[in-house]
């Protein structure tokens, strides 16, 4: 059935109960028998090398997902037809290819002007102004909103993830730089201009390396996995040995990616411990600051490092975490735990987005639901 918003020349369609054979879930693929699903969304978790694209019911289920490269120099336009194409499969994974999107929210990197649907300034994409909402919906008939694609994260992991439950909660995310999301009283939490929770500037070494942004002393400078290649780089035009090189010549990487720093730690490799115990100390100084700072119940760490590792790099992080907690028993209080979402938290996240911005709907409930 097509439906016309009054407000809108944009068209959506409303499924009601359909069937399908096989259900995508966050951790896997799961064989299901004619399981039923009624409407769903579509969230798009948009990167500066790849893409994630989810559909979501509305009891908080992922339906099927597909990954894609973003290959932002063929340009913006070209991003958008990629995108919109990805979306078009998704809908054939699920049996509605013959069909439109009810709605899809794209959770972009960057500087995001929510209200008109603009990426106002995204660097890793080379972008400036572009109307991604506009130009997307006109390509899938559908209607489209936009916000950042680290709040994406992190209203994914609060509604669907290790953050379910917590009213109050923060969720930092480390790969190239360190981003975070802030939950305050179950709401994303924008602050007076929309970029709250840039957490990955905010200062811990006042005389440190200088930062992407073009300050000194940004965690993100002392934290993230650019900074920690910068640090083994310049350690071995010192002088240090370390399997590092031949790791990333072996494996074929021009980055030091976070399975070439899983394999340097499981050699023993000391420059690569030494490295990466200094980022966690930074890391978990952020962490406490960010606690003092709001009281969350809860921390939420993802990013590709953090599904590597996994225990191994949350321990050292809350060790140094609670040491600086400004009251001692917090660290039995607010729980510091690694992402549940893994690579679907953003995708998912922005499918959340859209249903609370194109049907009023909070999906939290829904998925505590699915939990009892």
């Amino acid at each position: 059935m097509e439906v016309r918003s009054p407000d809108s020349e944009l068209r959506f369609v409303i499924f009601h109960w359909s069937f399908i054979i096989c259900q995508i879930g966050i951790t896997g693929r799961e064989r299901v028998a004619m399981a039923k699903i009624d409407e769903f969304m579509i969230g798009v978790d948009l990167g500066g090398t790849s893409m994630m694209v989810v559909a979501l019911d509305s009891k908080g289920k992922i339906l099927a997902d597909r990954a894609r490269s973003t290959k932002p120099e063929l340009g913006a336009d070209k991003v958008m037809e990629r995108i919109a194409d990805t979306v078009e499969k998704l809908l054939f994974d699920i049996g509605k290819g013959v069909r439109k999107a009810e709605g899809v929210c794209v959770g972009a990197p960057g500087v995001i002007d929510r209200e008109n649907g603009l990426v106002v300034r995204a660097p890793n994409l080379n972008w400036t102004e572009y109307p991604l909402a506009k130009k997307l919906s006109q390509l899938l008939h559908s209607p489209v909103v936009l916000d950042n694609d680290v709040n994406a994260g992190a209203v994914g992991e609060h509604v669907l993830g290790a953050g379910r439950g917590a009213r109050n909660m923060v969720a930092i995310f480390v790969g190239t730089g360190i981003g975070g999301g802030v939950i305050i009283n179950d709401e994303l939490y924008y602050g007076g201009r929309g970029s709250a929770g840039e957490v990955g500037h905010m200062k811990i070494l006042a005389d440190g390396p200088v930062c992407g942004c073009g300050r000194r002393g940004c965690v993100e400078a002392l934290a993230s996995r650019t900074a920690m290649e910068r640090d083994v780089e310049s350690a071995l035009k010192a002088g240090r040995e370390s399997a590092i090189p031949e790791i990333m010549k072996r494996d074929n990487r021009d980055r030091m990616t976070s399975s070439v720093i899983q394999e340097a730690l499981q050699s023993r490799d000391a420059l690569m411990e030494e490295v990466l115990r200094r980022a966690q100390l930074y890391l978990g100084l952020l962490v406490a600051s960010v606690v003092n700072l709001l009281d969350p119940q809860c921390v939420v760490i993802g990013g590709g490092i953090v599904e590597r590792l996994k225990e191994d790099f949350l321990r050292p992080v809350q060790m140094t975490a609670y040491e600086h907690f400004l009251r001692l028993k917090d660290s039995n209080r607010v729980k510091i735990v690694a992402s549940e979402l893994g690579d679907h938290a953003g995708a998912a996240g922005a499918a959340v987005l859209a249903w609370r911005a194109l049907k009023g709907m909070d999906l939290r409930k829904s998925s505590m639901t699915n939990d009892k």
